[in-house]
């Protein structure tokens, strides 16, 4: 028995012609959806990137217990549950986040790996004078050092066959061609791809020529779309591009499947960890709104050679946690005891049922629930979006580790059931959005897909904030997060618990449009000066302090320096229309000098 994971990171699954995408040149998906059992509703767990992958090691939710981080030492990992039973596990990748302080300790999992550089801002090639770069005023990026790392990354990746996509499949080929013969093995090739920054090239952008006469954009900020729509169609195509790269690395590990008959043999998953919104809401990006459908309803195909399902679709509801139990059982292996994820052989023969809800979040955002009809995501219940805490014996974020201001709060915890007995650190935490700006949000993708109408039903939010509860006690989440939630860690769910009407007005004023720039002074300090130009000043910092605390944060600090308050409104509802004019007129007010 063989099995092999493809892996695509930010495969919205619109674009997909299978999920009923039109106009994108996918031909090796429409193939695979032919090949396989296409999954209609599987949905991510703990987002984004490096959460995702611990649920697949581990089959646990990671977001109601810690942000971005390595796997724990008390972490059950598939994987590794592989290779200890005697199956060689290998891991191609280029998901760069691998090799930071937050992703280092998953590929070591595995039997054997290779890892391919160059990907977004990577710390890839050193170069000491600046690249070219071009213009980028619809990309707020510009001018950050991930922004200037990509564009020295870029000038060593001039065709396709040189991307790390390419490099990575072709790693994975390589293994196939080596090692098709043998038995007990396990391939994940894993794909950076399509995720941002969308670089494809003239072969792929063939297929969306359009008219567009901005400044160079394949690279969006997670924030509020404040382009036209010929910019955002631009966008939509760039994606699209990178979409079409990604199938024609489909189609060659497809094309590799039937040259050595792995059909008879080899199981294939194909699967994202999320999607991304690409103007949809009114946001590009993910992380700070809240986990609307293009993001976490995900595609899913698998291949069983045990049951030779092909071309029919799947309706049970499926999650992320689902995959790590699903490659142990189909190489006679129990999943661990820990794990909450299910096997899902028995679904793609026939369609068995898995769940009644699927859990899904990031840590300190939204708390989300679905049903396979309603969607459920619930605020924090108030505005302070506290308690948060962290759970964790590896105390790194994504790109650095745990500050000493951040350790010197950590206090030893009692073990949760699935820490094997182990204590953790429980350390204050913080969250880059705040949930509560947004509002809960209902809704019934029957009869609104899209999610543009949210409903306020109080009989249907009982039920699903009942299961979200239920949910969470089985994931043995913190005290804590139920007190941030406003949910009952005991007893039951009662009408008190219901958020949607109270926060309906928070809903609206997240939708309302920032007023235009054109509306603020440019002839003093203001909304309009770069951040770190006012934190420079003394009487600037106290103002823009005093309005917007988190900006006292040295590590929020060097992450936002080069923008305005303006743009740092853009990117979360936290800063409304009408704090943006008291800090202006606070700034003007104030004997601040601005230096030159």
């Amino acid at each position: 028995m063989k099995a092999i994971m493809l892996m695509f990171d930010t495969l919205n699954r619109r674009y997909l012609p299978p999920y009923g995408a039109d106009g994108v040149h996918a031909p090796n998906f429409e193939r695979l959806g032919e090949l396989s059992a296409t999954f209609d509703n599987c949905y991510g767990g703990s987002m984004p990137c490096m959460p995702a992958r611990r649920e697949m090691h581990t089959g646990r939710h990671n977001f109601l217990h810690r942000s971005w981080g390595p796997l724990e030492p008390f972490d059950d990992s598939a994987p590794q549950m592989l290779s200890a039973a005697g199956i060689h596990t290998h891991l191609v990748t280029d998901h760069y986040h691998y090799w930071q302080d937050g992703g280092a300790t998953y590929h070591n999992r595995f039997s054997s790996y290779e890892l391919f550089r160059g990907q977004e801002g990577d710390k890839w090639k050193g170069q000491v004078a600046d690249p070219p770069m071009p213009q980028a005023t619809a990309s707020w990026r510009a001018g950050t050092p991930a922004w200037r790392q990509d564009w020295v990354n870029r000038q060593h990746l001039p065709t396709a066959a040189t991307h790390p996509q390419t490099l990575t499949v072709d790693a994975g080929l390589e293994f196939i061609r080596t090692n098709h013969d043998s038995d007990r093995w396990f391939l994940q090739v894993e794909c950076f791809d399509p995720h941002e920054p969308f670089l494809s090239y003239p072969e792929h952008r063939a297929h969306y020529l359009h008219a567009y006469d901005g400044d160079h954009f394949d690279w969006p900020d997670y924030r509020r779309v404040a382009e036209g729509q010929p910019t955002v169609d631009h966008l939509r195509a760039e994606y699209s591009a990178l979409l079409t790269m990604c199938d024609a690395s489909l189609g060659r590990v497809l094309d590799a499947m039937d040259a050595h008959r792995l059909w008879d043999d080899t199981m294939l998953i194909v699967c994202t960890d999320h999607g991304l919104l690409l103007g949809e809401h009114g946001w590009w990006g993910k992380n700070v709104q809240p986990w609307y459908d293009e993001n976490i309803h995900t595609p899913l195909f698998i291949w069983d050679p045990r049951t030779a399902v092909r071309g029919e679709r799947r309706a049970s509801l499926v999650q992320t946690i689902d995959f790590g139990p699903t490659l142990l059982e189909y190489f006679g292996l129990q999943p661990a005891p820990d794990m909450e994820g299910v096997p899902l052989a028995d679904t793609v023969a026939t369609d068995q049922a898995v769940r009644v809800g699927g859990l899904f979040g990031n840590h300190g955002g939204h708390v989300n629930v679905t049903d396979g009809r309603y969607v459920y995501l619930r605020a924090c219940a108030d505005p302070s979006n506290q308690p948060l805490e962290e759970y964790t014996l590896m105390p790194t974020h994504m790109a650095s580790r745990f500050t000493t201001a951040e350790l010197r709060a950590a206090e030893l915890a009692e073990p949760f059931p699935f820490t094997k007995g182990v204590p953790v650190l429980r350390i204050p935490g913080a969250a880059w959005g705040n949930p509560h700006h947004f509002g809960t949000l209902l809704f019934d993708l029957d009869h609104d897909p899209e999610q543009q109408h949210p409903l306020v039903d109080d009989a249907i939010e009982l039920r699903m904030a009942a299961l979200m509860t239920e949910l969470m006690r089985r994931n043995d989440a913190p005290a804590s997060q139920f007190e941030r939630m406003g949910l009952p860690a005991t007893g039951e769910v009662g009408p008190q618990h219901l958020l949607a009407h109270a926060q309906r007005e928070q809903v609206s004023r997240s939708h309302a449009p920032l007023p235009p720039p054109a509306d603020f002074r440019t002839d003093g300090p203001g909304v309009l000066t770069p951040i770190d130009e006012l934190l420079n000043d003394p009487h600037g910092r106290d103002v823009l302090v005093g309005h917007l605390p988190m900006l006292a944060a040295d590590g929020l600090r060097q992450m936002v320096a080069h923008l305005t308050p303006y743009r740092l409104a853009a990117m979360t509802p936290a800063i409304s229309a009408d704090q943006l004019s008291k800090l202006e007129a606070d700034l003007a007010t104030a004997d601040t000098e601005v230096p030159a």
